[in-house]
């Protein structure tokens, strides 16, 4: 989830923040258990990790916000099977042939009022998220479009910005340059169209209620009972509804896992994540699985710190724990060790082939070489003990997974102390924005399906990087992806894997693991779409059937 400010920038304890995904499949389970009861009708009962936080498709950061409004609005494309952008609102697309312009055509679709989508929508709602006074944190993603950084930052009216609609059904987007992945942006939940005309009717009540939203997509929300349940209904009035099977999906918030992990055994709900505790006792049932995710967990290595701006010291710590181990014995959920900061099975190259297996594993555990990096450090700081402090969330499995980094720092760096730091949710996600913090747990899920939106993150002048890297050759190769290289797909590729290793060979952060994540889903459950950004679950094409 990217979360800019971090509901997306989850850490490895609040998985329900982070902005999940899995490599987009149909979850075609089959082999339901015997108890297992068919509904008697095309409905099925879920959980949900809070309150939906906002239903404002300009503010959400957030993967809960982001899986409702994946479902009940529809952008421009949609996000279908194997993380590819599908036909949304948008019938086709024309592409100028140096690929800054995309002329959309859209269809006839309408709104759930019975009021016609049209292109003026997408213009209003894109206007909306890159001025500043709506302060969208993710109206960074528009800055590709023609004036839309500098409308952000107040040097122009947000009428510049460059989309326009030039008749109902088609809109124009101008780009400054190319960029490979902007149809996938297209599909993210700030992207989506909003109707001028009922937001300024509804006031400051827009989006807070049911009776205070209008939808475009597969269903409708309905029956919103803050922080108790909700519900997604069928919406009759969507272009494509002879395509949904649902009648209704039921939402039950639960924040308690063993609580949601019994609702499951009674059939009250009819899918549940694990996590590690639960896995041994469910593995053998027919309806457990695992999938691999492309969130990355990793730790932040704040510079401000002067140990920590050593890169000797930065590099001990890389080197000094035992992923594999970590992921087998706390998580068991499906993670595998990062091999860098891009996750595998992740964005493929112009010829097809994987960042991670082109890129190779950058960060090999390597005790040794982790002793002898720290003898280093400690010799140019002048000291032989060394105190740092670990930002982590106080749940129980961020209790672990503080005890288990303390455990192999200190035993593997000798002289080092490593003093928890235990803090709710809220405030660690505070101290890691503000960089108040000397190693902090954090996480990171991709906005679309390209390297750059986990490299970004690491760049000087970036918003997010709260440990105040800096490297100049790093800028320059990001700065190339992003302008000079933008319409050479080949060395853009290449220059990405090389601003990796430079970030992994500076040790600027500390890569974990690759999330994972096992659960159980009833057999009669088909159908389900899961992506890697943007919104976990994809329900159009779901149904229950035997």
């Amino acid at each position: 989830m990217k979360k800019k400010v971090v509901p997306v920038v989850a850490s490895v304890l609040g998985a329900s923040l982070l902005l999940t995904a899995c490599r987009g499949n149909k979850d075609n389970a089959s082999g339901a258990k015997a108890n297992d009861k068919i509904p008697d009708k095309q409905a099925i009962n879920l959980s949900f990790a809070s309150e939906i936080p906002t239903m404002d498709v300009a503010k959400a950061t957030d993967g809960e916000s982001m899986n409702v409004m994946r479902n009940v609005f529809e952008g421009l494309y949609a996000m279908g099977e194997d993380n590819k952008p599908i036909p949304g609102v948008a019938e086709s697309v024309d592409v100028s042939p140096d690929k800054t312009k995309y002329t959309f055509h859209l269809r006839d679709s309408k709104w759930s009022n019975g009021t016609p989508v049209t292109a003026k929508d997408f213009v209003f709602a894109w206007q909306r998220a890159v001025n500043p006074d709506t302060a969208a944190e993710y109206a960074f993603l528009f800055f590709d479009i023609q004036n839309a950084k500098q409308i952000n930052q107040k040097q122009l009216p947000v009428d510049q910005l460059g989309v326009k609609a030039l008749d109902d059904k088609t809109l124009e987007v101008q780009l400054d340059r190319p960029v490979p992945y902007f149809l996938s942006l297209t599909t993210f939940s700030t992207f989506l169209p909003i109707n001028e005309d009922y937001l300024k009717s509804q006031g400051d009540k827009y989006g807070l209620e049911t009776n205070h939203l209008i939808y475009n997509g597969a269903f409708t929300l309905d029956n919103w009972k803050h922080e108790q349940s909700f519900q997604l209904k069928k919406n009759p009035k969507y272009w494509d509804a002879k395509t949904v099977k649902l009648e209704e999906i039921n939402f039950n918030v639960v924040k308690d896992k063993s609580t949601e992990v019994n609702l499951y055994d009674s059939g009250q709900i009819d899918r549940v994540a694990l996590t590690a505790e639960f896995v041994d006792k469910y593995k053998n049932d027919p309806n457990f699985k695992e999938r691999a995710e492309v969130g990355i967990q990793f730790l932040r290595l704040n510079q401000k710190n002067a140990v920590l701006k050593n890169q000797h010291a930065r590099l001990a710590i890389n080197g000094a724990m035992n992923k594999k181990a970590y992921v087998e014995t706390i998580l068991n959920n499906g993670a595998i060790p990062a091999e860098g900061m891009v996750p595998a099975k992740f964005a493929k190259s112009p010829d097809g082939n994987d960042f991670r297996k082109e890129n190779g594993n950058l960060i090999k555990d390597d005790v040794k070489s982790a002793k002898e990096n720290w003898k280093k450090a400690k010799q140019e700081l002048g000291t032989d003990k060394v105190t740092i402090e670990l930002l982590t969330s106080d749940n129980a499995l961020a209790k672990k997974t503080g005890e288990y980094l303390k455990g192999e720092l200190e035993q593997n760096l000798d002289g080092l102390t490593v003093n928890l730091k235990p803090q709710p949710r809220k405030q660690q996600l505070k101290l890691l924005l503000s960089g108040d913090y000397e190693i902090g747990i954090d996480g990171w899920g991709p906005d679309f399906a390209d390297p750059i939106t986990f490299l970004d993150l690491f760049t000087t002048d970036s918003a997010y990087n709260f440990d105040k890297y800096s490297n100049k050759e790093y800028d320059e190769l990001i700065r190339k992806v992003k302008t000079d290289l933008a319409g050479d797909e080949k060395a853009r590729w290449e220059a990405m894997k090389q601003a990796e290793k430079i970030l992994l060979q500076d040790g600027a952060v500390a890569p974990l693991y690759q999330q994972g994540r096992s659960y159980l889903q009833r057999g009669f459950i088909k159908g389900l779409v899961t992506t890697d950004f943007g919104g976990e679950f994809n329900y159009k094409w779901t149904e229950v059937a035997k």
